[in-house]
């Protein structure tokens, strides 16, 4: 049986060294980490191939499984990402508002680490790297629990970076893996107040719904992506195209995945054909409305919930509106505020996409698969906040951090 407790006190321990750490000493540990993982792909590979045929035994879906697979190119991308973390600029120690108050006292804000971070996650193995670094460089411990299916990768990531902090000599317990996937441990992990500061959970509607719900530890609610994009009628229909194929098909997987399109009526007989065409290239099952199903043919009904649903497959549900004003109605009725966008050629339209959708990340004339810790320039994310209290959107360094209020005296009293 694993102890929780035991894991939780190492942490915390832990925790209370790693904030004390120069910028320098925990650049060196993130290093160290980006090198171990390329020198240690072999390693890593096999037991990721063990995930990978125990899934396929299972009857994992094909897009899951691209969610689980690790290979070369995958580890290198991953230390890039890990180096790229390197060069950004560290959150800790930051002095802000410092002001002086009328009795002479000087009180301002100074950034600190937000503790021991619990991550809860799914088949993803690129999550425990990726946590882990940023989590290292704002100077918090973490506590990684992933599911079952990547189990030997996960084991396979922590041992080597693990075993680069100990040849910094660094505490390894920086980083721990709860290796039982059970659900019961899972939920004694929601409630390890005493020790865990937040919890971050990463996966499917069922999982974070699961965490919210039963999580007595604060929780940073991260991640389902019901992302629509909405071709609007002055929309360059050839960008359009490439905009909603790009959503839709690069890895239908990954939450900043479009799961819904959108068309004004104006240029709907003109573009459903065109985007079929394309999105056929991926034999994208398509559910649409009636007016969808009249424009073009080997149509599915859509139903109330496949609006709802983020799919993670090649799966589309597609709705023809009369106006843009429909259009952000129904994207703020059935979206999981993740990322939205509209192709348009009307300034107008775009400024109150803009100000009007309800979303952590919303595009103009681009892809929503740009909503990205890497790709926004904060090196390797740690989720998708979609919430809107202390972080939204990727969350990257300074959301793992947190403000305590140091005050400066020279002997006040208060009367």
């Amino acid at each position: 049986m694993t102890d929780l407790n035991d894991i939780g006190r190492r942490a915390k321990a832990a925790s209370m060294e790693l904030g004390a750490l120069s910028a320098v000493i925990r650049n060196s540990a993130l290093k160290h980490i980006a090198d171990a993982l390329v020198e240690n792909a072999g390693a890593i590979l096999a037991a990721n191939a063990k995930d990978l045929e125990n899934a396929a035994a299972a009857g994992m879906s094909p897009s899951l499984m691209d969610r689980l697979r690790l290979t070369e190119a995958r580890i290198s991308g991953i230390s890039d990402g890990i180096r790229q973390v390197m060069g950004l600029e560290d959150p800790l120690g930051e002095i802000a508002s410092m002001k002086t108050r009328p009795n002479g006292l000087r009180i301002g804000a100074k950034r600190v680490p937000l503790g021991v971070i619990g991550i809860i996650y799914e088949a993803r193995p690129n999550v425990t790297p990726d946590a882990s670094v940023l989590c290292l460089k704002s100077g918090n411990a973490v506590i990684l629990r992933g599911g079952k299916e990547a189990i030997n990768s996960n084991i396979a990531l922590v041992k080597t970076m693990q075993d680069a902090l100990s040849n910094l000599s660094l505490n390894p317990d920086m980083i721990q893996l709860i290796e039982d996937t059970s659900r019961e441990t899972a939920r004694e992990m929601m409630r390890l107040n005493r020790y865990i500061d937040v919890l971050i959970p990463r996966g499917g509607a069922g999982l974070i719904r699961t965490v919210v719900e039963t999580a007595s530890v604060p929780v940073i609610e991260t991640g389902t992506g019901n992302c629509h994009v909405y071709v609007d009628k002055s929309a360059d229909l050839n960008m359009a195209v490439d905009i909603l194929y790009n959503a839709k098909c690069s890895r239908p997987s990954v939450c900043n995945a479009a799961e819904s399109l959108l068309v004004h009526r104006d240029v709907a007989e003109a573009f459903l054909p065109l985007a079929k065409k394309r999105l056929d290239e991926k034999n994208v099952e398509i559910r649409g409305c009636g007016r969808t199903r009249e424009l073009i043919p080997d149509v599915v009904p859509a139903t109330e919930e496949d609006y709802f649903t983020e799919y993670g497959d090649y799966i589309l549900s597609v709705k023809v509106v009369d106006s843009l004003d429909e259009a952000i109605g129904h994207i703020n009725h059935y979206n999981t505020k993740h990322s939205e966008a509209i192709v348009t050629s009307d300034y107008f339209s775009a400024q109150k996409f803009l100000d009007l959708v309800d979303a952590a990340a919303v595009y103009v004339n681009a892809s929503t698969r740009f909503t990205d810790g890497y790709e926004f320039g904060f090196g390797a994310e740690i989720g998708i906040s979609t919430q809107k209290l202390h972080a939204r959107g990727p969350m990257g360094l300074r959301e793992l951090t947190t403000v305590k209020y140091v005050v400066y005296g020279d002997g006040q009293i208060r009367e």
